[in-house]
């Protein structure tokens, strides 16, 4: 029997819904708008279509969208005192500095700037920190949204065992701390980790975040298991000079195996901009001192 799919295209959709009643009602009760700011440095065309998809969904939304562009020469200092800027403005609830940054200017120092209580992609060591130990902060976009689709499909995921394929500190570390603080029992595989296709099947749920086209195969997958395949991989396709669009994991032999799957495209990466709009969205709660249910969005 196939696996279920899981719309990640259709949940975002209901989440950006939830969040554009909210962010009307953050309106009405501050006269203001929740805003989030963008930074672009230079003219990386991928990071141009991120930006702009970002500022059209900010707006759809019901919330403002402060954009701003550097040239890819600015200096570190000229970067720095936007951020500073932006951290100091009441406007602003929600910082966003679009990666990868131009290779002479140092993205740490970057993040360690903005504001913690502006850093709505989690990014900074303070907002990792708060995630560690399970006190309120901004969690990163991808890894919350794979949550959201876990609990969505699964329920309750206590006692459940769960492997992240993947340690990067914007994936694979948050998404295990998330798994962690559901109870979960968690493993974290990466590149040398010994008899990685044994280690994966014995996982209930499988988070692939690895960056390599396909390499789960549906022989590593346990029968019936949930898989959130986080890869974005573009290779050859069947035509000559066209290209096509897949996961970290082998869609089609794992589907065979498991009980519920996220496509490439169309699974977690419609979640990652809405989850951007809900953290943004919190943020201007919090920043405004207002209550905002957990639960709520």
């Amino acid at each position: 029997m196939a696996a279920d799919i899981i719309d990640g295209k259709a949940f975002a959709l209901d989440l950006r819904g939830r969040i554009a009643t909210l962010a009307a009602d953050f309106t009405a009760r501050t006269g203001r708008k929740a805003g989030l700011a963008v930074v672009l440095v230079g003219e990386d065309a991928a990071s141009q279509v991120y930006v702009r998809s970002k500022g059209k969904a900010t707006v759809e939304a019901g919330m403002a969208s402060f954009e701003h562009r550097l040239p890819v020469d600015a200096t570190q200092a000229e970067l720095l005192a936007l951020v500073e800027a932006l951290n100091a403005d009441p406007a602003v609830d929600g910082i966003l500095v679009q990666l990868p940054l131009p290779t002479h200017l140092d993205e740490q120092t970057v993040i360690a700037t903005i504001s913690p209580d502006k850093d709505v992609d989690g990014f900074h060591v303070i907002n990792a920190g708060r995630l560690a130990v399970g006190q309120p902060g901004y969690v990163p976009c991808t890894p919350l949204g794979c949550l959201m689709l876990l609990k969505d499909r699964l329920g309750s995921l206590s006692g459940l065992n769960a492997v992240v394929i993947g340690r990067s500190n914007i994936v694979g570390k948050p998404m295990a701390q998330l798994l962690l603080a559901e109870s979960c029992t968690v493993t974290i595989a990466h590149s040398r980790t010994r008899d990685l296709a044994e280690v994966v099947r014995r996982a209930d749920i499988v988070v692939a975040a690895v960056g390599r086209p396909e390499m789960v195969k549906g022989s590593w997958i346990k029968p019936g298991a949930t898989v959130i395949d986080v890869g974005i991989n573009r290779v050859a396709g069947t035509e000559p000079g066209k290209t096509r669009l897949v996961g970290d994991v082998d869609f089609a032999e794992a589907s065979a195996i498991a009980g519920a799957i996220t496509p490439v495209p169309g699974g977690v990466g419609p979640m990652t901009i809405a989850v951007l709009l809900r953290n943004a969205l919190v943020a201007a709660f919090r920043n405004a001192g207002l209550d905002l249910a957990d639960d709520a969005i």
